[in-house]
């Protein structure tokens, strides 16, 4: 029987968890001498290493002192919650990682919560201590301060630490000298984070995430709580509503460095993967097939934010992509409510509409990126936060807001969060910026980033997370500006956009194929304008001078697709296909726009 520690990283966005990983894989020799491996090796799908961020949680394995540890990288962002919720079901402790500079940040609080709750031992990793202005022991007494705050029981409260730099490639017991390897890190997991103490029983195993295969179908991935568990072994799958399925287990896999390695039986305590189970979902139990006893299942977040994704209708749809049918958009929907956790989908009375429910803007819109890479064509609505009725009292979620910007901008930014009904709960100065904490309903959160990034010339950093339902706060503005509509379908001319654009700022490009309907631009009043871009020069055989000059155009405004998101009102869409986003009116016609409007 090896020695087994299961140990999950978590850590607020950006504090440096995947970096870290890298370095655990290189010190326990994962990978020959010569061999390229790259930066960021767990983040191994297009959007995360665009992105800089962990999406999908993942599992990987090193052997350190013959003892083997199994590392779950977790996403730092709330908006993934549901993801580290399902994984922190496998660990038995869990590394917190705070930044040396930052301190303990909203997602820090938020994972730590969870984890807290579930009785794992926390292990402290304040990293980044080469960053100027730093104050390493400060940060080890606010960590302490919030898991106190959180109801961290005593056993918890008494938390060993490390200090270093994973970007250096060092950790040691005091910030002051560093050490050449990050050895004392791993010396502290097997110190301190407990081996996996089984229970007598039958075999019992709580499925916490899936895989798929196109060779073998869907795999589930668990940690064995108890019990034996080899290949060809009858079980019984308990599902989350208590109905029994017998079922039989073809092949059995272990974590073995970056993939997986095929083993007769799984040692209890040990991260594992079945395949050729028949319907199974996440959080149902592996059990014995004679006695199965049933493991609770993982309780998830309820989600926050809505949207409506339909088919596109626009005119120019089934030129990009391959699935444009409301068939193509369920079965993708269906696919991902599989192994999305915090995603609902409901249908609405028309079969082409979908209202998908998450946990924020961020959460959705990689949904939809990533649908949009396979191919698919899809019209999103304008994100709506979910009202519920508690005590009779119409309520709505608010989340607490951490913005970090320079000294000099912080009016600017106070006043914007307090025109969308936020307030103010702290303000405290490190160095020569200001890190600001509100309470802001999510409907003010929609559309804040942008504005808040015009306004500090790019250098807020903004972070949110889900606090609890309040009464509704009452109106929020929206946009201050109206749509450019376009007119005409056709290519855009130069010589139009150069005459209307002191009338607002354009989204499109000379020469850009647009359709009537569609919003081509901000209108710098507040009211919407239908214009035409695609109208030439009348052209005469009389040349004056001066009357031919160049057309000096500004570079037209491109959204990513969460500011696009952001951007839209009530009555419009974002148009989404493989190569294009267009944001169009939901009516293309003006005159069906006029009539709704009486």
């Amino acid at each position: 029987m090896r020695d087994i520690r299961n140990v999950a990283i978590i850590a607020h966005v950006d504090h440096g968890k995947t970096t870290l990983v890298d370095k655990i894989l290189h010190f326990c020799q994962l990978f020959r001498e010569n061999e390229q491996t790259g930066d960021l090796i767990l983040d191994n799908n297009d959007l995360e290493r665009e992105r800089g961020i962990t999406i999908v949680s993942k599992n990987v394995s090193v052997t350190y002192k013959d003892t083997k540890i199994n590392i779950i990288d977790t996403p730092g962002h709330a908006d993934f919650g549901g993801e580290v919720e399902r994984v922190l079901n496998m660990a038995d402790g869990v590394l917190l990682l705070v930044d040396a500079f930052e301190g303990p940040m909203p997602q820090t609080r938020f994972v730590l919560q969870k984890a807290l709750d579930m009785g794992l031992k926390p292990c402290v990793v304040i990293n980044k201590v080469d960053k100027p202005n730093c104050t390493p022991e400060e940060v080890h007494e606010k960590v302490f301060d919030l898991m106190f705050e959180l109801g961290a029981e005593e056993w918890q409260l008494d938390f060993p630490v490390v200090y270093g730099s994973a970007k250096e490639n060092w950790m040691g017991e005091d910030f002051k000298q560093p050490t050449d390897s990050i050895a004392p890190l791993l010396e502290m997991v097997l110190d301190h984070i407990p081996t996996f103490e089984p229970e007598k029983g039958t075999t019992q195993m709580l499925i916490t995430s899936l895989d798929y295969s196109s060779y073998t179908g869907r795999i589930a991935i668990g940690r064995l709580q108890r019990g034996p568990l080899r290949e060809g072994q009858d079980i019984t799958l308990v599902k989350r509503d208590g109905r029994k399925v017998r079922s039989r287990i073809k092949e059995l896999y272990s974590f073995e460095g970056l993939g997986r390695a095929r083993v007769k039986e799984l040692q209890t305590g040990d991260i594992g993967a079945l395949v050729g189970l028949e319907g199974f979902d996440i959080g149902d139990t592996i059990a014995d097939a004679e006695a199965p006893e049933a493991l609770a299942s993982i309780a998830i977040d309820e989600p926050t934010m809505s949207m409506l994704f339909t088919i596109n209708d626009s005119p120019f749809f089934g030129k990009d992509g391959k699935y444009v049918t409301s068939r193509h958009i369920k079965e993708r929907l269906e696919r991902e409510l599989e192994k999305n956790l915090a995603l609902r989908v409901e249908e609405t009375d028309s079969a082409d509409k979908f209202l998908v429910y998450g946990r924020g803007v961020l959460h959705l819109s990689v949904l939809i990126e990533t649908m949009r890479r396979e191919g698919y064509e899809l019209q999103i609505g304008q994100p709506q936060v979910i009202i519920k009725e508690i005590d009779g009292q119409k309520c709505e979620p608010v989340e607490s807001l951490t913005i970090d910007l320079p000294e000099e901008v912080s009016g600017k930014a106070v006043e914007m969060v307090a025109l969308r009904k936020g307030e103010m709960t702290r303000m405290e100065s490190r160095g020569d910026r200001m890190v600001c904490e509100f309470l802001i309903p999510s409907r003010g959160i929609i559309g804040l980033r942008n504005q808040l990034l015009t306004a500090t010339a790019g250098e807020a950093i903004m972070a949110h997370r889900f606090l609890e339902y309040q009464p509704m706060k009452g109106e929020v503005p929206q946009r201050q500006n109206g749509s450019m509509v376009s007119m005409e379908t056709g290519k855009a001319i130069p010589y139009s956009i150069d005459k209307l654009q002191e009338r607002g700022r354009f989204f499109i490009d000379p020469g850009e194929d647009i359709y009537e309907g569609q919003v081509i631009g901000e209108n710098s009043r507040g009211d919407d304008m239908v214009v035409n871009v695609t109208k030439t020069k009348k052209l005469t055989n009389v040349r004056a001078s001066g009357s031919d000059d160049r057309a000096r155009i500004v570079p037209a405004v491109k959204f990513s697709l969460e500011e696009a998101l952001e951007y839209i009102q009530k009555d419009e869409y974002v148009e989404v296909t493989p190569k294009n986003l267009r944001l169009r009116k939901i009516l293309l016609k003006e005159t069906d726009r006029k009539r709704s409007k009486d």
